[in-house]
């Protein structure tokens, strides 16, 4: 049997903490909420949880030293998954009512309000993931559970020599819009695993794996 996991949940005041905390632990991970800085460049994984405003998300990550912590886990190969607007602050911008934040820059482009007749996206929705999916092996066809307004609706980064190109899945509400992606030692998902029952749960279970 493998050794559990260790995982810190980032805890610079977002809102959707302790039901990330449980759903690890349901995972079977070693989870604790924390910033310390020692504590979280050493966990085999981080999770970047955000709900709310990315505005709001950034400037309450910046007070954490979140966005230094993330980029040098990430410059370590080590890995870091980030949840809904705990994803959407990896990319360079965000807009959202007129306001434009600088987001974190790990990926190109802009996140920005759905294409759709009815907002927010809220509810539950299928996603096409890559063949070669690690986070959606054995969950391709299942439904999990989204609640946002915004996001990446397209994926920018290009690949240069011998780096391996990353798996985006993607799902639509009204437009295409990037679900989840798989870069390396970073992967964030715009839904909630936490809130998507069993398919979430084997999801982190899954990216647990890949530590």
């Amino acid at each position: 049997m493998s050794p559990t996991k260790s995982v810190v949940v980032l805890d610079y005041g977002s809102g959707n903490v302790h039901s990330a905390v449980k759903a690890l632990e349901v995972a079977g991970a070693d989870v604790e909420l924390t910033a310390d800085r020692r504590k979280v460049m050493e966990a085999d994984g981080l999770l970047v949880p955000g709900v709310g405003a990315f505005a709001a998300v950034m400037d309450a990550l910046n007070g954490a030293h979140g966005g230094e912590l993330i980029e040098r886990r990430l410059a370590g190969g080590r890995p870091v998954l980030g949840i809904c607007v705990g994803m959407q602050v990896l990319f360079a911008r965000g807009v959202e009512r007129g306001v434009d934040t600088e987001g974190l820059g790990e990926w190109p482009g802009v996140v920005d309000e759905l294409q759709a007749p009815v907002l927010p996206h809220m509810g539950w929705n299928t996603v096409d993931a890559p063949e070669d999916s690690v986070l959606f092996d054995g969950i391709r066809d299942e439904r999990f559970y989204f609640v946002h307004s915004y996001a990446a609706r397209a994926w920018e980064l290009d690949v240069y020599g011998s780096f391996a190109p990353p798996k985006v899945t993607w799902a639509e509400h009204g437009g295409r819009f990037v679900a989840a992606a798989e870069n390396g030692p970073l992967s964030a998902t715009q839904f909630h695993p936490e809130k998507s029952g069993e398919p979430g749960i084997r999801l982190l279970r899954n990216w647990l794996g890949s530590l």
